[in-house]
């Protein structure tokens, strides 16, 4: 569909005082204006996407406030007033006494055509979620999805602040066939998404900005009655929402477990890690970066584990090029994330100048299986030069030896890679820890001058558990088993036959499902025997 602009900014004209409106057609451009702004006793201003204009050398007066107020109507307890079958939205501020004296007129556009970026998605019957920072069109594609999806579908939105439908008890003819379910107070949004569930029989909900935590349950009721959920929510990356304790739960939820003994040695992790605590919300997750481009989590349980694992991250980008054709391409991101320093290989970037925090990770470890993660002397690994601050440089050699990895350490940090210190040394910012962090230079802190606290930084230095983790068919198996687990409890199927797998494999996988309380047996002869996973308790 051709992309397509719908303002209805004569309407909004006719609330202006005179002079506003005379100053507004001279300057034209009318297709970039943002907003108008009329304060008390200041001249009035309209912005634009790349500027702001003074409209008038005149000063707002009471007189101007209370003439418009007059012409829109009653304001909201949100202070918030709109014109019917428009999307314009006017905001007031008041003094002390409630008066006003202020406005912003925030000009509403209806753009068509703007969805073909995510129609597939939308139209797939799965529950989608947009992310992505203020004043990047969230909204405006969410109201076209709308108009969409309705045309053959029962689809209510659920309108907080009449930002998708526009104000007025009839909703703007954007919205196509969707119904639309106002809410009084923005408290009561959670209330409304059950009520219009209850009562209205919708294949689809529109929700936009998700916020509290009542609504966030609100919205794991509704999906798990079978509706379709597409809705948007504060953050911009996935992991923005991870992060967010009041609205995880629409990725599944984060909680921390203890492990055994020997599934922490196995992950190579400590015993207390962060997992995912149910089926997520919504299944698809969608970063709006800007109007043009945004990035794909197709299937955001994979996606939240990967991001607890701390393994690399395939994500589908997809750019709308100049010629309205529609560019994709998948990329394997290597996640940078807190989230990982519980779950995962022990990253912590969320200062940008910690690389690398090692704890007493891995201490579980034996000698043993940490020498087969290291790679033969063949492998193809470049040689690392390393800056050791504090660290002694007798253990950092011998660890290297012991992991048979090309390090070398050099004496200044200009030369190097990489630096690697202390934690005594490193909360005290001695000038070369400060130097390295400037020049961004990959900064790996210790907590201990042990030679396994060394080993450990040379796997993450080189990067030898991702190595391995490729060729891990155990790792595999038991992800395997983890996924079919969720598929069953999601009630997408009754059971799940696994690939076929070796006994002590197949050990493995039936103790996985013992501990989600699921009945696992074995079926087949050997080579092709399989476990199958059922959905009840044994």
């Amino acid at each position: 569909m051709e992309k397509r602009i719908t303002d209805d900014i004569d309407k909004l004209m006719r609330v202006l005082p005179l002079n506003i409106n005379y100053a507004l057609e001279e300057h034209g451009d009318s297709n970039n204006l943002l907003e108008v702004v009329m304060d008390l006793g200041r001249l009035p201003t309209a912005r634009y996407v790349d500027s702001e204009v003074v409209l008038s050398d005149k000063e707002i007066t009471r007189e101007d406030l209370d003439k418009m107020a007059a012409r829109i109507g009653d304001f909201d307890a949100d202070n918030r007033a709109g014109m019917e079958r428009t999307l314009h939205r006017i905001s007031a501020i008041r003094n002390r006494k409630g008066e006003i004296i202020g406005v912003t007129c925030r000009i509403g556009r209806a753009v068509y055509g703007t969805i073909d970026i995510i129609e597939d998605l939308v139209k797939s019957g799965q529950s989608v979620l947009m992310l992505g920072a203020p004043g990047v069109g969230k909204t405006t594609m969410l109201r076209e999805v709308a108009r969409i999806l309705a045309e053959d579908k029962r689809v209510v939105i659920v309108d907080t602040s009449n930002e998708i439908g526009g104000d007025g008890d009839v909703p703007h003819s954007a919205v196509g066939r969707a119904r639309r379910m106002q809410v009084s107070h923005p408290e009561r949004q959670h209330e409304v998404m059950i009520e219009a569930v209850e009562n209205h029989n919708p294949e689809v909900i529109v929700i936009d900005e998700i916020g509290r935590e009542m609504e966030a349950m609100a919205a794991r009721t509704i999906a798990e009655r079978g509706v379709q959920l597409i809705g948007t929510a504060h953050g911009n990356t996935l992991e923005n929402l991870m992060l967010n304790p009041t609205l995880s739960d629409l990725v599944g939820g984060i909680e921390s477990v203890t492990l055994s003994d020997d599934e922490a040695r196995r992950r190579g992790t400590q015993k207390t890690v962060l997992e995912r605590r149910s089926p997520p919300t919504f299944e698809i997750l969608v970063e709006i970066r800007d109007r043009n481009s945004l990035a794909v989590h197709q299937d955001v349980a994979e996606s939240v584990d990967a991001i607890l694992r701390g393994r690399p991250l395939p994500i589908l980008l997809r750019e709308r090029q100049p010629d309205g054709t529609i560019e994709t391409r998948e990329e394997a991101l290597q996640l940078e994330s807190r989230l990982r320093k519980n779950g995962g290989n022990g990253t912590d970037n969320s200062n940008g100048s910690i690389r690398m925090v090692r704890g007493n990770q891995n201490t579980s470890m034996s000698r043993k299986e940490k020498m087969e993660l290291a790679p033969a002397p063949s492998a193809n690994l470049s040689l690392k030069t390393v800056h050791a601050y504090g660290v002694a440089r007798n253990r950092l050699e011998q660890a290297a030896r012991r992991m048979n990895v090309p390090l070398e350490i050099s004496e200044k940090m200009n030369d190097a890679d990489a630096v690697v210190t202390l934690k005594s040394y490193y909360r005290n910012r001695p000038r070369a820890i400060s130097d390295a962090e400037k020049q961004g230079k990959p900064l790996y802190v210790l907590r201990a001058n042990t030679v396994s606290q060394m080993e450990n930084f040379l796997i993450d230095l080189f990067k030898l558990e991702e190595r391995n983790a490729a060729d891990d068919p155990f790792d595999e198996a038991i992800l395997e088993a983890q996924q079919a687990i969720m598929r069953i409890r999601s009630g997408q199927e009754p059971f799940v036959d696994l690939a076929p797998q070796v006994s002590h494999i197949r050990k493995q996988q039936h103790r996985v499902a013992r501990r989600a309380q699921l009945t696992s047996r074995s079926f087949g002869d050997e080579p092709k025997r399989r476990v199958r996973i059922f959905g009840e308790t044994a």
